[in-house]
This record gives C-alpha cells, sequence and structure tokens, in this order.
C-alpha cells in the first residue's frame, strides 16, 4: 500500500493554512522598502534611499529556555516578541536603522493555532521595530522535538550610513553610562531560573510566586522590551555625543558593557541608581544565588546601557523617557590598567 507524506509525520495541508494566516500578520509589518510580500522563495527589500555609504547590519538569535515556560503555561504569543527583540536590539547597538527580520519555526507536529499565536508574537514585535516580516520558514520534523515543543530562531537586518555607526571607539574616561530599564529577565538565564522557581521553590507555572503578586508563568513570559524606537530617538537628539550603546544580554553587565569600550577603559556602576525589579530578588534569595552570579547571569533590570558624553546627558535622558522608556544615570567610564581582565573591568559599588 502506498504511504503519504503525511503518514509519515508532515503535513503540506497544515503548512499551507499557516502560511496564509502568516501573510495577513505579516501585512501590517510592511515598510516602504518591501518589494515582495510573504509567500515567494525569497523576500525582497530595497535600501531606504539618500543614504551615503549603506552598511547592513546583521543579527540572529533565539529564545532560548524561556520556550520552555511557554510549553508549560500554554502561552505562545509573547515569545515572538523576544524572538524579534533579542535580534534586533543587537543590530541597533551600532546605530542602525532595523529593516526586516526573518524567522524559522520548527516543529514535531504543527498546530496552526500555535503557530500563528506565535507569528503573531513576531509581528507584533516587528511593529515595535519598525521593520518588516519579510518571510520565514516553518519545518515540521517529526521525531526531532517532544509532543507541543517547538523552537525558534530569528534574523534582523538593518543599515546605517558608515559615518554614523557606532563602534564605541570614541568612548573616553569621564563619560556618562546611562541605564535603560528592562521588563524583567528578557529572554536570558532562564535554565538558572527555571532552576530556582520550579526545582528549588517547587512552584508550578501558574502557581503564585511569593511577594510578586503573579504567577511563574505571568513573571517569566513579560516579553523582551525593544529599544529601537528610543535609539532613533536618542541618536536625533544626541548625535554623536552617543559613544555606544550596549544590548545586556547573557554574561550581564560585566560581559556586555566591556563590549563597547576601548582597551584601556572599564566603568564604574551604581546598582543602587535604580529600583531592581523583585524578580530578581526572589531569584537571589531563594536560590540562593550569590550576587556575582546574578550579575553575570541576568541583566538586573538594566536592558541597555548608553555611553554618551557628559554634555549630552541631559538630552540623552530626556530622549530616552520621552520614547517611553526608564532611563537614568548608571555610571561613568573610567580608565584600567591594560592587565585588567575583561568582565573585571567592570566595578561596581553597592
Amino acid at each position: 500500500m502506498a504511504i503519504t507524506y503525511s503518514q509519515a509525520g508532515v503535513d503540506i495541508d497544515r503548512g499551507d493554512a499557516l502560511v496564509e494566516r502568516i501573510k495577513k500578520l505579516a501585512r501590517p509589518t510592511r515598510i516602504p522598502e518591501v518589494v515582495a510580500d510573504v509567500g515567494g522563495f525569497a523576500g525582497l527589500c530595497a535600501l531606504p534611499s539618500g543614504l551615503v555609504d549603506p552598511i547592513l547590519v546583521s543579527g540572529t538569535d533565539g529564545v532560548g529556555t524561556k520556550l520552555k515556560v511557554a510549553f508549560a503555561a500554554n502561552v505562545h504569543d509573547t515569545v515572538g516578541q523576544d524572538l524579534v527583540a533579542m535580534c534586533v536590539n543587537d543590530v541597533i547597538t551600532v546605530g542602525a536603522r532595523p529593516l526586516f527580520f526573518l524567522d524559522y519555526f520548527a516543529t514535531g507536529t504543527l498546530d496552526v493555532d500555535v503557530g500563528e499565536a506565535v507569528v503573531r508574537g513576531i509581528a507584533e514585535g516587528c511593529k515595535l521595530a519598525g521593520c518588516a516580516l519579510l518571510g520565514g520558514e516553518t519545518a515540521e520534523l517529526p521525531g526531532m522535538y517532544a509532543p507541543g515543543e517547538y523552537d525558534l530562531a530569528g534574523f534582523a537586518v538593518g543599515v546605517v550610513e558608515r559615518a554614523k555607526m557606532l563602534d564605541g571607539t570614541k568612548a573616553r574616561a569621564g563619560d556618562v553610562v546611562l541605564g535603560v530599564a528592562s521588563s524583567g529577565l528578557h529572554s536570558n538565564g532562564y535554565s538558572l531560573a527555571r532552576k530556582v522557581l520550579f526545582e528549588r521553590m517547587g512552584l508550578g507555572v501558574h502557581d503564585e510566586v511569593p511577594g510578586l503578586g503573579k504567577s511563574a508563568a505571568e513573571a517569566l513570559l513579560v516579553p523582551t522590551r525593544i529599544y529601537a524606537r528610543a535609539v532613533r530617538e536618542l541618536l536625533a537628539a544626541a548625535g554623536e555625543a552617543v559613544r555606544g550603546l550596549s544590548h545586556i544580554t547573557g554574561g550581564g553587565l560585566p560581559g556586555n558593557l566591556p563590549r563597547v569600550l576601548p582597551e584601556g577603559l572599564g566603568a564604574w556602576l551604581d546598582l543602587s541608581a535604580y529600583e531592581r525589579p523583585a524578580i530578581f530578588r526572589v531569584i537571589a534569595e531563594r536560590g540562593p544565588v550569590e550576587e556575582a552570579e546574578m550579575r553575570r547571569t541576568f541583566n538586573l533590570g538594566v536592558g541597555l546601557v548608553v555611553v554618551v558624553a557628559p554634555e549630552a546627558e541631559a538630552a540623552a535622558l530626556a530622549a530616552l523617557r520621552g520614547a517611553g522608556e526608564e532611563a537614568f544615570r548608571l555610571g561613568e567610564v573610567t580608565s584600567v590598567g591594560a592587565d585588567v581582565a575583561f568582565e573585571d573591568r567592570v566595578r561596581f559599588d553597592r
């Protein structure tokens, strides 16, 4: 008896149905530079007109084990925003405007409703970033994933004029370090967070987290903030006074801020300058997790760092706050010895 692809575990009709839903979700993200809609073999996007010596900027990332929380809670419409954020927030650190985004969604057995929910979050993230959802790939891979699970990867492309690129080389000792608040854990450190909440504390995903007034799922599935609009306003207001931008992801402040500082420079940061979100307190106390480990694993409430010339501090803060972000003076750039280890270039006072 003949066998079909569907009997082998891949249903082409389900995939086609999801593509039709994705087309409707992608349409509102379209920008003027998009040449063709979702559905072709390749996505087409022109460069914005009027740019002098444009440089394409790319970034790729995933969501990590935050997906395990989404599976357990059966909540799938937020991790798509996380996916966009983790890619776009990297691209904007060089001053680039995000142009378009591509996604890869892989699962063992395609659930069209789940797939649509995930892509709805991706489309929302693209709208927040001001970029187009240009295309992607849905892969149904029987036997590769546990039932009800999937994986995500994202790819963002932006553009910046060569003369306006930010690379941190203009930073100087005495420059101001500004922090821009995160919405929580964002998409890093979830293996440790899950171990504390679900193993050490014995919580279920829908149980209330003591001291938070919300469930574990509500606390852990808060979408990653997308800083594209805020950075656009920042650069318009402060221009060349912006020395560097650092997206605070895995490695925390000590592992990311030095990436945008020249050799011989570090930073002093005052972590009492802002209120640390309560979820970090819970993890630290109930783990317990030592402060040094917290600092190198989580963003601790700071999702983006801006290095700016002192004379532009007020303008930069006003621009970031005007864009709807919580921004604050976090510290300053300092000179360090040539023999100082990478992560030791950031010092804390708390």
